[in-house]
Order: structure tokens, then C-alpha cells, then sequence
């Protein structure tokens, strides 16, 4: 949340057409109750794009998913890992691991309204002091009886009491065999995970090892040359030249003065592009340029022709 924003993810679509890309979680109630049309609006180039849902009123999912249709996503999923105190107040998030009865009912409602297209769900391994080698495996087949067959799995469990969001993300162990078990266990289901994964080599590996698909956050956000920029065709196979950095930077100049034109400001497209040149020579430069000028009024693209030209480029 705040930060695969529509703007983020025209972005990271420059570098790559194929990989699937998801949305920020939406709760089912704020799309149901109210301005739908804002949360749910995007630019075609997106696709393809996952609607992630956060709720655990059956109804109210299934009649956001209605909303949702005629946008044109390509799937909807349900957020059944966020380990925020915010979530778990409103008794969704990571907390319905431990209600697989009901993710279960939330995902036959939302089936229903889905008209074909594909629900999935993202959970965790477990939460708090469940085990893991129990839970998950009875998880999956409790939810799965509703007729969902993808499952994107994140390798660690949540700690809901004493742990905050960030810490979430990093001190509770990663138990990546155990999500590969659960490919040979549960072989008519669709498995990714997700966790910790910092490169494709690493995304590769668990192709290889018979996971469906690999879900990569904080990695793709912070270094998406690297991740995306090879991705069409070291993943998918496409019969088309990697994207640099700069290739995906000036790609987006026109999306930008649109942006702009509409009333935009600069920084709510630029602060998801400082980790564009990560680890090349004039990096710091990039960052530091558009962190300190790209939120200043009137702010235009200018600011982007002089952040590039620490790395001795100019615009196209």
C-alpha cells in the first residue's frame, strides 16, 4: 500500500509487457461504500493487472469484484497476508489465517461474480504460534474446496502480537521448503511464493523446482532494472530485447506531461522511479535530484532532463 499506485506500475510496465502486475490492497468496503470509480480507475498499458482485495465480508467481496469488472482486470485476489494493526481491526488481512472457513466463503462469493475470470489467493504460512506444517496444508485444502485453484504464498508466517508491519517483512524466518512441499502435496493447485526474493536467478530457481509462478515486491520496486528489465524474455521466453533504465525513463515522458498537464504533480510519479539506475555510477545524483526538485512547484520535466544527465544522458 502506497506504492504499487497507478503511477508505479506504468512505470514498472515499461520494463516489462508480460509479467503480471497487482494493485495496492483495496478493501471490499471502501470500494462498496465508496468512490469506486477513483480506486479502481488505471491506464490500459497496466495490464495485465490483479485487483487485491482485503476484507472477509463474502457479500461485500463480491459485489467489489462486480464493481471492479468493468475495468478490465485480468483477476482478483485476496489479501490474506497483511499483518497490519489496521487490518486486523477490520478482521481481514494475515488474521484470516486463522478462518479458513470463512477465506473459503469469501472466495466462493467471489468466484461467482467474477463471470470467469481467475480469483486467487495470497497468504502466509501461519500466524503466530500455529504450525506452519499443520496449518498451511489444511489451509490450502479447506479454501481450495471453494473452487480456488491459485495460491501465491508468502514463505514466512506473520506475527500479529508484538511485531510491527516491517518487521513483518523480515525477522520471522523464511521456510521456502515448505512451500515447495506443498507443489508435490497439493499437485492440482497453482503455487507461487513470494518472500524475500532479491533477483531472477533466484525467481528461476523456483520455476525449476515446479512453483507455478514467483511473486517479487520490495526487490522489483527498489532495483526494477534488474528485475524487470529481463524478465520478458528470461522468464516468459519473448523474442525481444532487454529494457534499460534509461529506455523505461524516457519511455515514461509522455505519460509524465500528460500527468502534468491534468494538473499532476512531478513527485507522485518520480518518487516510485529513484531506484531506476540502482548501483550504476551517477545513482546518487538521480535520487538525490529528483527527491529535492521534483516536489517543488511547478516542477516539470526538466527536473528529469538534469537527473539524467549525471548519468551523461539527455532525452530522446
Amino acid at each position: 500500500m502506497d506504492w504499487t499506485d497507478r503511477h508505479c506500475r506504468v512505470f514498472h510496465r515499461q520494463f516489462s509487457r508480460v509479467a503480471e502486475l497487482y494493485t495496492e490492497m483495496v478493501t471490499s468496503a471502501a470500494l462498496v461504500r465508496g468512490d469506486a470509480r477513483f480506486l479502481l480507475e488505471h491506464d490500459p498499458i497496466e495490464h495485465p493487472l490483479v485487483l487485491q482485495l482485503g476484507g472477509s465480508d463474502p457479500t461485500e467481496l463480491a459485489q467489489a469484484v462486480k464493481l471492479a469488472l468493468p475495468f478490465g482486470f485480468s483477476g482478483f485476489n485476496l489479501n490474506v497476508g497483511c499483518p497490519s494493526d489496521r487490518v486486523q481491526s477490520g478482521s481481514f488481512g494475515a488474521v484470516l489465517m486463522e478462518r479458513p472457513d470463512l477465506v473459503a466463503e469469501c472466495m466462493s462469493a467471489m468466484g461467482e461474480a467474477a463471470e470467469g475470470l481467475p480469483v486467487t489467493v495470497k497468504c502466509r504460512i501461519g500466524v503466530d504460534d500455529q504450525d506452519p506444517d499443520t496449518i498451511l496444508p489444511a489451509f490450502l485444502e479447506t479454501v481450495s474446496a471453494s473452487g480456488v485453484s491459485h495460491f501465491v504464498i508468502h514463505a514466512r508466517k506473520a506475527w500479529l502480537k508484538g511485531l510491527s508491519p516491517k518487521e513483518n517483512r523480515d525477522i520471522p524466518p523464511l521456510d521456502y521448503p515448505l512451500v515447495e512441499r506443498m507443489v508435490t502435496e497439493f499437485p492440482h493447485l497453482e503455487i507461487a511464493i513470494n518472500g524475500g526474493i532479491m533477483s531472477l536467478d533466484q525467481a528461476k530457481a523456483f520455476l525449476a523446482k515446479g512453483l507455478h509462478g514467483v511473486m517479487i515486491g520490495r526487490a522489483a520496486y527498489h532495483e526494477p532494472a534488474a528485475i524487470l528489465g529481463s524478465a520478458d524474455r528470461e522468464i516468459f521466453g519473448a523474442d525481444s530485447p532487454d529494457v534499460s533504465a534509461e529506455d523505461a525513463v524516457l519511455a515514461m515522458y509522455p505519460y509524465i506531461e500528460a500527468h502534468l498537464i491534468n494538473g499532476g504533480r512531478l513527485n507522485q510519479i518520480t518518487r516510485h522511479m529513484l531506484g531506476a539506475f540502482s548501483g550504476r555510477p551517477g545513482a546518487r545524483f538521480w535520487r538525490r535530484t529528483l527527491s529535492e526538485r521534483a516536489s517543488r512547484p511547478g516542477a516539470g520535466l526538466e527536473v528529469l532532463d538534469l537527473a539524467l544527465s549525471g548519468l551523461e544522458l539527455k532525452r530522446a
